[in-house]
């Protein structure tokens, strides 16, 4: 015989809330039979909606996200910033003990590598999409980032 729970499992979505302020994510989705759960960052707090897959839709718990992990505001990146063309992890060097690709202050080529992203196990170079100077990296080596998200800066 097979009982079925009907309460959400709250440990599941604090374990998924550690998760994305372990991993800078701003939301997760998870699904278990026809329970479907999603943990999304907004502003400074971590929202949980869980609802059955088939129809009803009920919000079921909000996890205030801790203020040490809030402290990391993203920075305001101008309108020369690439942007992340994938999601994945970003490393700034081909390997931990090389030097990294570019620094801050020094002039690229356009198709100069700028950094990898790693997806899918899958390591992606990416390249400068023009000539310029690095006024900024806006990312941390090995840091996830998202598509879109702002990298590098070229003046």
């Amino acid at each position: 015989m097979s009982i079925k729970k009907t309460g959400v499992d709250q440990q599941l979505i604090r374990d998924l809330a550690g998760i994305l302020n372990d991993t800078n994510l701003t939301e997760i989705e998870v699904e278990l039979g026809d329970l479907k759960v999603r943990v999304s960052r907004q502003s400074q707090a971590v929202h949980a909606v869980a609802a059955p897959l088939p129809a009803i839709a009920a919000p079921v718990a909000a996890a205030a996200q801790p203020a040490a992990a809030a402290a990391a505001a993203p920075a305001d990146p101008s309108k020369n910033a690439v942007p992340s063309p994938m999601v994945g992890t970003v490393y700034l060097a081909p390997s931990p003990d090389a030097k990294p690709f570019v620094e801050i202050g020094q002039k690229v080529k356009e198709g100069q590598t700028l950094l990898i992203i790693e997806a899918m196990k899958t390591m992606n170079q990416i390249p400068s999409p023009r000539a310029g100077t690095v006024t900024a990296i806006l990312i941390e080596d090995a840091q996830p980032v998202e598509y879109g998200m702002p990298l590098v800066v070229l003046e």
